[in-house]
């Protein structure tokens, strides 16, 4: 049985799961200010990390900017 880590050893995001991220932005930044960065209706309107998942994985583009904005905060 092959690592599952080595399968993708370039990926900062292997293992990592969406609500990970989530948490660890909302913690980073809090809701408003996630809500200035990412400009969705989900961290912007009552948000919540459930909601947010929700959207989330039903919505590509979206789901990639959190992406982009989890491994920049990460890098810090």
């Amino acid at each position: 049985m092959k690592d599952k880590s080595a399968s993708q050893p370039a990926n900062p995001l292997h293992g990592v799961r969406l609500e990970d991220m989530v948490v660890h932005l909302q913690e980073t930044y809090g809701w408003e200010a996630l809500g200035r960065r990412i400009r969705i209706r989900c961290f912007t309107h009552d948000p919540s990390v459930k909601s947010s998942l929700t959207f989330l994985r039903k919505t590509p583009w979206a789901r990639a900017k959190v992406e982009q904005l989890y491994l920049e905060s990460i890098e810090k």
